[in-house]
């Protein structure tokens, strides 16, 4: 007998899912319950996958939650989340059956609260200062009357109406609107593209290019004019090559498109008065200087006639100046006559005075001859005077040359021991056995061949020929220029 049955009975009727099946139920129940929520915290261990994928938990003081945003998701969400930061997250619940837990994937995302608000606006204002974008000297000078406004607001606001209201009571103009969101999500992406496309509208097309552009908006909480404090509006808004004037929200409303901007408006009636002057006053303004203008032309007209007539006044009599004009050139004009014949006599005579001073080119070449005849023999005495002194000098040499010629001294009884390549030989100690030598006398040459001998006192080698023919003294005359050797 078994202790309640029934209990045990019901126990083993319940099917049996696996682990997958139950995450999976799980998960479906999990998306379908809360498919989209809003949830606030407080932005903790924060990370960027290489992916591009955002991971991160939302705490608060009593529980914390996992939440992921995808890539695709993450370049929309208008912020740059960061540890610390104070959000309201919106996106749907799910699992992850991997780890068994639930998490939000963030489908949007936006600061909570006006001071997270406040601290993420100074440094995103602090970072685009760095980088120069709010510099006095990139901002771009209004153009006095623009042919074309381009204005970028919501269509459907009162701010476009004020605008064209004010423009047409001052000057019209012609308007081109491009419409916009000017809050909420994906209003700063719309803003900055039309900023973007109207600097790339060709010049001359059909559809003109603006002369000057504003970005307009009514006033607003700090949060519905988030969208123009979006780093790629005021990047935009300091790219533009048109001139763009800043009308967002009231006059104590501060974006940062106001900094980047090329002038800021504190709304958009002020802006409309910035674009355009007042035509009537043009009108009254060019027809008081038209009139000052004539005034003025008049005056000088006056002042002139005054000034010619005074003038005029102090002018001598014309015709009595051209009287005595004439009687002056007749007076010249013979006056002239008698020295141009004056003139001629006195250069001929001149002439002549000169002319007798030249002398004759016969008395000159003759002159000339002469001088060159005498140049002529002076040069001949002078080359026959140097040839024989140079030639002196060369016979002089020559018999000193022949004097120290070396058949002299052969002549004296000396002679000159060659070996067989002609080489002479210089020292006894430069012979070999059998070695051929050729000796030169002033009167013939003769071969000899070295042999071995014993040397003398003095280490002294003597030749085969020295043995069999001991060569003969031989007498000479002396001729009274040398002494005697032995």
């Amino acid at each position: 007998m078994t202790e309640n049955p029934s209990t045990h009975k019901g126990i083993h009727n319940l099917p049996i899912l696996t682990v997958g099946e139950i995450s999976l139920a799980l998960k479906s129940t999990v998306e379908e319950s809360f498919a989209r929520v809003r949830v606030k915290g407080e932005i903790s261990g924060f990370k960027r996958a290489a992916s591009g994928h955002l991971y991160f938990s939302l705490k608060d003081a009593d529980a914390v939650l996992d939440g992921v945003c995808w890539r695709g998701t993450a370049g929309r969400l208008g912020l740059n989340p960061e540890d610390g930061m104070e959000v309201v997250a919106t996106g749907r619940l799910t699992t992850y059956p991997g780890r068994s837990k639930y998490q939000i994937v963030v489908e949007g995302m936006e600061l909570a609260g006006e001071g997270a608000l406040l601290k993420l606006l100074e440094e995103r204002k602090r970072k685009l200062a760095q980088e120069g974008l709010f510099n006095e000297e990139r901002k771009q000078p209004l153009p006095f009357l623009p042919d074309v406004i381009g204005v970028i607001t919501s269509p459907t606001g009162a701010v476009i109406r004020d605008i064209l209201h004010r423009l047409n009571d001052r000057f019209p103009r012609r308007v081109l609107l491009w419409p916009v969101l000017v809050q909420g999500e994906g209003a700063a992406g719309e803003i900055a593209l039309a900023v973007e496309g109207f600097n790339r509208l060709p010049a001359v097309g059909p559809v003109p290019r603006p002369d000057l552009l504003i970005v307009a908006r009514g006033g607003g909480s700090m949060e519905d004019l988030w969208p123009f404090n979006d780093e790629a509006v005021v990047r935009a808004a300091a790219a533009s090559a048109i001139p763009l004037i800043s009308a967002v929200g009231h006059e104590t409303d501060t974006t940062l498109i106001d900094f980047a901007a090329d002038r800021r408006a504190p709304t958009a009636s002020a802006a409309a008065e910035m674009a355009v002057p007042v035509r009537i006053e043009l009108l009254a303004q060019v027809l008081d200087d038209g009139a000052r203008l004539v005034a003025a032309f008049n005056r000088f007209l006056n002042e002139q006639r005054l000034r010619l007539e005074s003038l005029s006044r102090g002018l001598p009599n014309l015709g009595r100046m051209a009287e005595e004009a004439a009687q002056r050139l007749d007076d010249w004009a013979e006056r002239l006559g008698n020295s141009l014949k004056v003139g001629f006599e006195h250069r001929r005579a001149r002439i002549q005075e000169l002319a007798a001073r030249i002398p004759s080119p016969v008395h000159k070449i003759t002159h000339a001859r002469s001088r060159i005849d005498g140049e002529a023999r002076a040069l001949q005495a002078a080359f026959e005077g140097g040839l024989r002194d140079r030639r002196a000098r060369f016979e002089q040499a020559q018999a000193l040359l022949e004097s120290f010629s070396h058949q002299r001294v052969l002549e004296r009884g000396f002679t000159l021991v060659r070996d067989r390549a002609g080489r002479a030989i210089r020292s006894v100690r430069s012979l070999t056995a059998g070695m051929g030598l050729s000796v030169l006398f002033h009167d013939g040459e003769a071969g000899v061949t070295v042999t071995q001998d014993e040397r003398g006192p003095r280490g002294e080698r003597h030749s085969k020929h020295d043995r069999q023919k001991p060569v003969r003294k031989r007498s000479r005359k002396s001729d009274g220029r040398q002494g005697k050797l032995w």
